[in-house]
């Protein structure tokens, strides 16, 4: 047997149609940005990469229990726990290098240079710096000294 449908069921059962389709979509998406971030976080995805991606990661927060790994974006910026804690208002991700390092922005050939606190942070050989005015090149891995002390050489 044939049922009529009148226009307004027919506009109806499309609307909810679009919803699920727009609901599982937004599922789709909340689960990838998930998946992405805890690569991220477990080393899958590089560096480069994720900092492709700032905007995916949970911004960083005061009284929060921080885990090795984890990534939080702060000031823009991407930076990754090098050591487990739990935040403190005067413990910003931009000031405490014994937490946090800064994951670099692949878009930035001469970074400044931050001075390293330990081997978490410590330059490879062929990383490169600005700094004094002048643009390095790290000679050495492991390179915890200041551009013009040991282990750079100015680039031409």
């Amino acid at each position: 047997m044939f049922k009529f449908i009148t226009d307004k069921e027919q506009l109806l059962r499309e609307r909810r149609k679009t919803e699920h389709i727009e609901s599982r979509q937004s599922s789709v998406e909340v689960a990838t940005s998930v998946t992405f971030v805890t690569l991220a976080e477990n080393g899958t995805i590089d560096e480069v990469t994720a900092t492709e991606h700032t905007d995916l990661f949970s911004p960083w927060v005061s009284g929060m229990a921080y885990a090795v790994g984890a990534l939080r974006q702060y000031n823009d910026e991407l930076y990754r726990c090098v050591q487990a804690h739990t935040s403190q208002d005067d413990w910003t991700p931009d000031v405490s290098a014994s937490l946090w390092s800064k994951v670099g922005n692949p878009a930035e050939e001469y970074p400044a240079w931050s001075q390293p606190i330990g081997s978490h942070d410590a330059y490879a050989s062929g990383d490169k710096v600005t700094h004094n005015d002048k643009k390095w090149v790290s000679t050495v891995d492991g390179n915890v000294w200041e551009p013009g002390v040991y282990g750079w050489e100015v680039a031409e």
